[in-house]
């Protein structure tokens, strides 16, 4: 019997001393249960964060000694250091020179921040166009557009490569951002949430001389908010993680993001493992940061009309 089953135990022990040893056991061993479970469930969905966290301060001659970290006693420089990190930030050698990973970081923010604010910018414009606007084949549009989404991005890679390299766009990030820079799942996104703003309302800012750039930055985006933060975040994360694209348009070592980047560690570091986590680790930090100053909008953004009012 291992130090787990003994605290299974014990966590088991104070249920049935909870149910049956005090008054009103049942409601309280009830509280406890439910309390616990959801302890369980949390432990088991933050234990992977957790491991990554004490693989990257882990010596690359321990890493798969120890499931999370070694016990107290065998803690020194020899099995805790930051040695992955310093292996991380100390560059690498290619042809155009040294190149370090905050270059990579920096053209990840750069990707994902633009082609979010690109995007969110005609996602926005076409969803409204779509949900305000009168015009013949608005219905043929949106039937081509829910049917185009039914398609694998990945069927449409030849054909957009064979564009890029008829533009001259191989190796810039004009590859990257012009392809993604309208998504018809935005538009449908911003369509669907656009309806239920009220005709009246334009209308009358309308008689109020207001233009419809006035009126669509300044009146309805407002009123959409959360479905924005929701599909800015998405997109951003989409984005992100994004590795088809860097990985056939940018050839320059310099020029790539952090997926990328990242695949390649697995190559260059064989036995080192702990630098590949730690630039993981450094990774998942932006878009951590972005959820949890969105996340009210995200929630919102994703139960918007679920109940009519």
């Amino acid at each position: 019997m291992n130090t787990i089953h003994i605290f299974l135990l014990i966590l088991a022990g104070i249920y049935f001393a909870l149910r049956w040893g005090l008054p009103r056991g049942e409601q309280k061993a009830t509280v406890y249960l439910r309390y616990l479970l959801l302890s369980m469930a949390a432990a088991l969905i933050l234990s992977p964060f957790v491991w990554l966290v004490c693989a990257v301060f882990k010596d690359k001659d321990v890493l798969m000694q120890y499931t999370f970290l070694p016990p107290l006693s065998q803690w020194s420089l020899d099995t805790i250091n930051l040695d992955n990190f310093v292996a991380l930030f100390s560059g690498e050698d290619t042809v155009e020179g040294k190149v370090y990973f905050w270059e990579y970081v920096i053209n990840s923010l750069f990707l994902a921040s633009a082609s979010t604010t690109i995007s969110l910018f005609f996602a926005s414009m076409g969803g409204y166009a779509l949900a305000k606007y009168q015009f013949n084949g608005r219905k043929a549009i949106m039937a081509f557009m829910v049917g185009s989404m039914m398609f694998p991005g990945m069927l449409f890679l030849a054909p957009v490569y064979k564009m890029i390299f008829s533009f001259g766009w191989m190796d810039t990030y004009l590859a990257l951002l012009v392809p993604g820079a309208c998504s018809v799942f935005g538009m449908f996104l911003f369509r669907q949430a656009l309806m239920g703003v009220p005709d009246s309302l334009i209308e009358a800012a309308r008689i109020d001389g207001a233009n419809e750039l006035y009126i669509y930055l300044r009146i309805v985006m407002p009123l959409v908010r959360p479905m924005t933060g929701a599909f800015c975040l998405i997109t951003f994360l989409g984005n992100w993680n994004s590795f088809i694209g860097p990985q056939v348009f940018i050839q320059t070592q310099s020029k790539l993001p952090l997926p990328v980047v990242l695949n390649q560690y697995i190559g260059v570091y064989t036995q080192q493992y702990g630098v590949f986590l730690a630039g993981t680790l450094i990774a998942i930090i932006p878009p951590a940061v972005l959820f949890f100053s969105l996340q009210k909008e995200f929630v919102a953004g994703l139960t918007s009309g679920a109940v009519k009012g």
